[in-house]
């Protein structure tokens, strides 16, 4: 027995939207929290020899300095990660100074990054993420171009787009609130974490817009809804142990693989779970949905009994 998808369109619409418009909202009052990979400042590793100090400690120990606002950020057993302002080659030595009256260290690196090279990354960032959902467009489009009914094949490759940009949207979004009341950062990782969920969401994608491709040659005395909802009962397992699967490997290193890598899992987790989502609920119905209003143009009499 076939689950019917589509029923519940309007539904998965509203909550989608919840989404999206709770994600704007948030990025427009709080805005992503940069790290020093955008807006320049000096970072420096440490693994102390002993056991580590606590955070309280090291405040306390560097509040002279007038460093502003430091993230600490604690590495495994005894390493510790401080993410300053840009400081000079005198604060440097004078910070190394006050973090090792509590306890021992190595020092392992320390970098600046100058707030222009910063600038550039991020405007590197945007550029990189609207030209990847361009090529998906461009990409589904080419390989979807003999599907020509019930619907263009450019329409595939727009409601794909729309799907990730939702996708990429929702992740950003959390992360606004996480920075505004947590003081997570933003870095690189998290944008190769957002290239990720698209070019993993896309492939989710396509799987089952070409299942809707071939059900199309092969029942073509069927309505277009049927064949979208029959090609996703037809997926929708392979989807969601695909997902699983991913999901609990990325669950245990959230939880196991240590601070460095746990918030650009976390942008995966939430990005994969959203994508997944997306592609049975959100980018196939809207197929539906763009068929019918065209159906309803073309013959609005017929349309009524849809």
């Amino acid at each position: 027995m076939n689950f019917n998808f589509i029923k519940f369109h309007k539904i998965y619409y509203l909550f989608s939207g919840l989404l999206v418009v709770g994600s704007i909202v948030a990025l427009i009052m709080f805005g992503l929290k940069f790290s020093i990979d955008f807006k320049g400042g000096s970072i420096l590793e440490l693994e102390f020899q002993n056991v580590r100090p606590t955070n309280q400690i090291i405040q306390d120990k560097i509040k002279d300095l007038n460093l502003g606002e430091v993230i600490l950020q604690p590495t495994g057993e005894k390493g510790l990660i401080l993410r300053t302002k840009e400081i000079d080659e005198s604060t440097h030595q004078a910070l190394k100074n006050k973090l090792s009256e509590p306890s021992p260290f190595t020092e392992k690196s320390f970098e600046t990054v100058g707030p222009l090279i910063g600038q550039e990354l991020a405007q590197k960032t945007w550029k990189v993420i609207i030209l990847s959902l361009i090529a998906m467009l461009i990409y589904i489009a080419l390989a979807f171009r003999k599907v020509k009914k019930p619907i263009s094949s450019w329409q595939y490759g727009l409601f794909s787009v729309l799907a990730l940009a939702h996708n990429v949207l929702v992740p950003m979004g959390v992360f606004a609130v996480l920075g505004r009341y947590n003081n997570v950062e933003v870095g690189v990782p998290f944008v190769v974490a957002l290239l990720t969920i698209v070019g993993y969401s896309i492939n989710d994608t396509v799987v089952v817009f070409d299942r809707i491709r071939e059900n199309l040659l092969k029942r073509a005395s069927e309505n277009f809804e049927e064949v979208v909802n029959i090609s996703l009962n037809q997926t929708f397992g392979r989807s969601i142990n695909t997902v699983l699967t991913v999901l609990f490997s990325l669950v245990v290193i959230y939880f196991f693989g240590g601070e460095t890598l746990k918030y650009f899992v976390l942008t995966m987790i939430i990005g994969i779970a959203v994508g997944a989502y997306t592609s049975v609920f959100i980018a196939s119905p809207l197929l539906v949905t763009w068929w019918k209003r065209k159906f309803k143009r073309v013959d609005p009499v017929r349309s009524s009994h849809l």
